[in-house]
């Protein structure tokens, strides 16, 4: 199934965060839930207030949205029976996500855009392309020329890396750095690195609500949300020390600690480094669901926080501002 279901043709779903993306790019699935949260509706209300789409087309939708666990199906005590259409926790949740997912659009280069849009389509597509290929994990830490790219991902052609790149560029999630000679690198742009509420908040609503259906978080999407994010934040001017950041992932048998260690030298950001070793004065730990809140604007109340502790609430409290802040 296209569009509203978990899986698409056949194949696995994809990347942490990404079912969820797409599932809001389309307009059908918007306009159901936020007609649902309204109050149980039977079908043929839910057509109308849908503009009467091919009834083979809504049933689809519905049916993703059904399995997906966002919306549920209640039959009536009539005859003949009828079905009433009902939004569920999952459903709240998701457009909790969609107002994050709006909050970004709404910083786009050259004027926001509207979810549901073919505009807000566009980005949202290039966003999730480029999370699940690992470009933009690759270019969250320097600028890159399309030959780096394709030494470091060697698993994607050539052509197909090109045509993500240029779809990047195309709705600003990209921009031309300085080049050094005959290549032309390209960088993360900061509204790129404020993708990382939007994405983050689709990764926790699906470990909470579809966590067999969907993918896990990975260590690179961890380092990707940190080194996205960390060079943006505005730490206080006294402030100065070596913190590390750890989330645990599975990518094995056991658990094992992700993250990033990040330098600050009176108030400035000296570097992000993706590794947990080396020293360090204070630190935060916790599992994806304590680090999701706080990386999509959210509170920490989860993190297990230790060493210098004024140090490392500081960092994390720098990190939730950034992703709050407005346009």
């Amino acid at each position: 199934m296209e569009g509203p279901g978990i899986r698409s043709g056949g194949r696995l779903a994809p990347r942490a965060g990404g079912t969820v993306l797409t599932l809001l790019t389309s307009p059908l699935n918007l306009e159901v839930l936020r007609a649902v949260e309204e109050g149980p509706q039977p079908l043929q209300e839910l057509m109308r207030r849908l503009g009467f789409p091919p009834r083979s087309t809504a049933r689809l939708y519905l049916r993703g949205l059904v399995e997906l666990g966002a919306v549920e199906r209640r039959a009536r005590n009539e005859f003949p029976t009828s079905v009433d259409y009902e939004i569920t926790a999952a459903g709240r949740a998701l457009l909790e996500v969609a107002t994050t997912l709006q909050a970004w659009l709404d910083r786009t280069p050259g004027g926001g855009v509207e979810l549901g849009s073919t505009a807000a389509k566009s980005a949202i597509k290039a966003l999730v392309e480029g999370w699940g290929s690992n470009i933009v994990r690759a270019l969250s830490t320097r600028p890159l020329s399309l030959t780096e790219l394709n030494r470091l991902i060697p698993r994607i052609s050539y052509p197909s890396l090109e045509r993500r790149l240029t779809a990047m560029r195309q709705v600003g999630l990209l921009e031309a750095a300085p080049s050094t000679g005959r290549s032309s690198p390209c960088a993360a742009t900061d509204w790129l690195r404020l993708a990382v509420p939007p994405v983050t908040a689709a990764i926790g609503w699906e470990r909470r609500f579809a966590p067999r259906a969907t993918s896990d978080l990975r260590r690179l999407d961890v380092e990707a949300s940190f080194l996205l994010l960390v060079p943006l934040i505005e730490p206080p001017e006294a402030l100065s020390g070596r913190c590390r950041l750890a989330v645990e992932v599975h990518e094995g048998a056991s658990p094992a600690p992700a993250g990033v260690v990040v330098s600050i030298a009176h108030g400035e950001v000296l570097g992000c480094i993706p590794s947990l070793e080396g020293e360090a004065e204070g630190w935060a730990w916790g599992k994806p669901r304590a680090w999701l809140p706080p990386l999509a604007g959210g509170g920490a109340e989860g993190l297990e926080i230790g060493g210098d502790a004024r140090l490392t609430r500081a960092v994390i409290s720098a990190i939730r501002r950034t992703t709050r802040k407005p346009q």
